[in-house]
């Protein structure tokens, strides 16, 4: 799936387009399916802006975090919702049992398997977490898009993009053994960010155009014009 995907070859758009396309998207593992994700995402993001104005970065990641569900779209491939949304763990190690449905990687042939089924598999002590291999899903794309585009992002938000649906991780402190310092760090701020993803949305319905120019400027800021996906 990397492999296929890291070509960026299916379309070139700006990210407000992108955002503008997820309005064709339902994730059905969302609680708040209701209004449109652009909707969830500006949420997000304003609920951020809110308690930490000087953090333009993490209203901008508020925003974009979730872009990577246009893989569920025909002209990103239509993968099945289980490829794309829903709670994101390593493989090539032990299955840690706070894992969503952790029961079914018994079918898993890694289960039983020699190399991948201890504590560290194929890892060392903290190894880092850019190191690991992670189950594929919308993360993991929207974090490749980014950083392919070369945002100017500090490392937290792309760790936010790439590790927010790795909820063994941030709701349980397992696999902690794989970080390094500078995941150590970034956690704090995923951590943060956590609290406004899922369940954060208020019934106050955003004006989109009302704050379209905030986060076009911020866009602007932090990534080219053009990005290829």
């Amino acid at each position: 799936m990397r492999e296929e995907y890291s070509k960026l070859n299916r379309v070139e758009m700006s990210i407000w387009e992108c955002c503008e396309l997820l309005n064709d998207v339902v994730d059905e593992s969302d609680p708040d399916l209701d209004e449109p994700q652009i909707e969830h995402l500006l949420q997000t993001a304003e609920a951020i802006r809110r308690d930490y104005p000087n953090e333009d970065w993490l209203h901008l990641t508020g925003l974009i975090h979730d872009l990577g569900k246009v893989l569920l779209l025909p002209s990103f491939g239509g993968l099945p919702q289980w490829a794309v949304v829903g709670d994101t763990y390593p493989v090539g190690c032990a299955f840690d049992e706070s894992i969503v449905h952790h029961k079914y990687f018994k079918e898993s042939p890694d289960y039983n398997h020699p190399a991948y089924n201890t504590k560290y598999g194929v890892y060392s002590e903290a190894c880092g977490l850019e190191n690991v291999l992670m189950s594929w899903g919308h993360d993991d794309y929207m974090y490749l898009v980014a950083k392919e585009n070369k945002t100017t992002l500090p490392s937290a938000a792309l760790f936010i993009i790439r590790y927010h649906s790795f909820y063994a991780l941030h709701s349980s402190e397992a696999y902690k053994h794989l970080m390094n310092e500078e995941d150590v760090e970034n956690l704090k701020w995923l951590q943060v960010f956590n609290k406004y993803d899922l369940y954060s949305k208020s019934k106050v319905r955003i004006d989109v155009e009302n704050v379209k120019p905030y986060y076009l400027s911020l866009i602007e800021k932090y990534f080219p014009s053009k990005l290829k996906w």
